[in-house]
């Protein structure tokens, strides 16, 4: 049985390994990449539909010459694409604009 131990905890040993290397190298993988994705699409919608609700509500209670819907709407579209903007750049600063070279 001890060899049976020694075994089950190589492998184990071997997975962590492996799992810390993946992680430390940061190569995105098909998870890392539709993890992103909801959360682009989460941090778009909330705000949105926030902002439509509200505009809904503000709508029905101060009835104005105007749409407070649809402009809570633009404005929940507007902070949600810019976040999801800044989530995405903060999670990979490599895509930035590469540096112009001033000898051309």
């Amino acid at each position: 049985m001890p060899e049976d131990n020694t075994s089950l905890s190589r492998q184990v040993e071997l997975k962590a390994t492996r799992k810390l290397e993946a992680q430390r190298s940061g190569e995105p993988n098909a998870w890392s990449g539709l993890g992103m994705f909801g959360m682009v699409g989460w941090s778009i919608a909330i705000p949105t539909v926030g902002g439509a609700l509200l505009g809904a509500w503000l709508d029905s209670h101060h009835a104005k010459g105007y749409s407070w819907t649809l402009a809570l709407l633009v404005a929940g579209l507007v902070v949600g694409c810019a976040t999801a903007w800044h989530w995405v750049s903060d999670q990979n600063p490599t895509a930035a604009p590469p540096a112009r070279d001033d000898d051309e």
